[in-house]
């Protein structure tokens, strides 16, 4: 089968889906790639390094016109929707939920698209978690953002004028993004707080040097690697929980996203007109809709002196590893996908079936 990797159109976007190492890999199991001239050139891989991997390199028009399977990191745009072709399949991230124009319109074209953003949080399907890969990073360069952004330092300091004390960071969400977070924080000497629906994640938590706050609740346990979406009851005790640590933080670092759907509100506007002046908010969950209240996509929005930075992008900053991930999950996905005859479209499959988003012209998931 031939696969076209797209160049992302989204603006200040620096990955690209597939790095020449996973090509290289997809090439020895018996796939043909395609890739579009210098989709790779913002993370530091050349159309010759795509080349010495065994790619072909080909315009847009080209990989669209050749190619079974389109895979891309970003929701296809309407002006890449509009090209591709009856039976093609894509791999992409969809946000099926918050874009359903664009999902009609692939639905109209025939298009198979699987969203790589709706994968199943369940163990066997760890390795092809885009969300997971990409908030390990998201998590590291959300603290390293924050320590540029706050007026103070992290670390404790003795100095001959005087002691510096520590900064406080608040850590909503320990799972993959949130864990990271955790980690560089108390690297950098903060004092961390995290809290999180799951009440595995306090040991967690503390292996790392962070306090828990813990929040009773009985409804997410189970076998779950991952947090489910939270009750309004148990929001409501978490708010309570939380908010004497938030109120004292200077960075806080949401990280609570639910795939497929809207991100959950865990700090509401009211909660951001008590922070101290000069706190800075870091919602990485605003490409969904964000955890904050004021959370702006791509912008920052300053309130009663407290910085809320909406960001869905940490990665690209890091957009040479961030690809390899990336690749890595995607490659992980269409071995899973196909064997030697092609795809296997067992519909019935869990990964499969909470993927596959439009198929023979029906929207298989709303």
């Amino acid at each position: 089968m031939k696969i076209g990797i797209l160049k992302e159109l989204k603006n200040g976007e620096k990955r690209v889906a597939i790095s020449p190492k996973i090509v290289k890999s997809l090439i020895d199991k018996g796939f043909e790639c395609f890739v579009e001239e210098n989709a790779g050139i913002l993370a530091q891989f050349t159309n010759s390094d795509f080349e010495e991997s065994g790619a072909k390199i080909k315009t847009n028009n080209e990989i669209f016109e050749l190619a079974d399977i389109l895979v891309k990191i970003n929701p296809f745009e309407k002006e890449e929707i509009q090209m591709l072709k009856d039976g093609q399949i894509t791999i992409s991230q969809l946000f099926h939920l918050s874009n359903t124009d664009r999902i009609e319109e692939m639905t109209k074209k025939g298009v198979s698209a699987f969203s790589l953003d709706a994968m199943p949080r369940i163990s066997r399907a760890q390795d092809m978690d885009v969300l997971s890969s990409q908030n390990n990073l998201a998590g590291y360069k959300s603290v390293i953002l924050g320590a540029n952004e706050i007026p103070k330092i992290f670390p404790l300091m003795m100095t001959a004028a005087g002691t510096i004390t520590p900064a406080r960071v608040l850590i909503f969400g320990v799972g993959v993004a949130g864990l990271q977070a955790i980690a560089t924080a108390k690297r950098l000497g903060a004092i961390v707080e995290a809290t999180d629906i799951r009440k595995e994640t306090k040991e967690q938590t503390e292996s790392l040097g962070g306090k828990f706050i813990s929040v009773e609740n009985n409804e997410n346990e189970g076998n779950s690697v991952y947090a489910k979406e939270a009750s309004d009851e148990y929001k409501q005790k978490q708010k309570e929980a939380v908010e004497e640590s938030l109120f004292k933080a200077d960075l806080v670092i949401t990280t609570a996203q639910v795939p497929g759907r809207k991100a959950p509100i865990l700090i509401t506007k009211n909660q951001v007109e008590k922070m101290k002046n000069g706190a800075v908010i870091i919602d990485l969950a605003a490409e969904q809709g964000g955890n904050c209240g004021y959370s702006k996509l791509d912008e920052i929005v300053i309130v009663n002196g407290v910085k809320i930075i909406g960001i869905s992008m940490s990665p690209v900053s890091v957009s040479y590893n961030a690809s390899e991930l990336f690749g890595k999950n995607v490659f992980n996905f269409l071995v899973h996908l196909t064997d030697e005859n092609g795809f296997k479209w067992e519909l019935d499959e869990e990964i499969t079936d909470g993927t596959l988003i439009t198929h023979k012209n029906q929207i298989r998931k709303h």
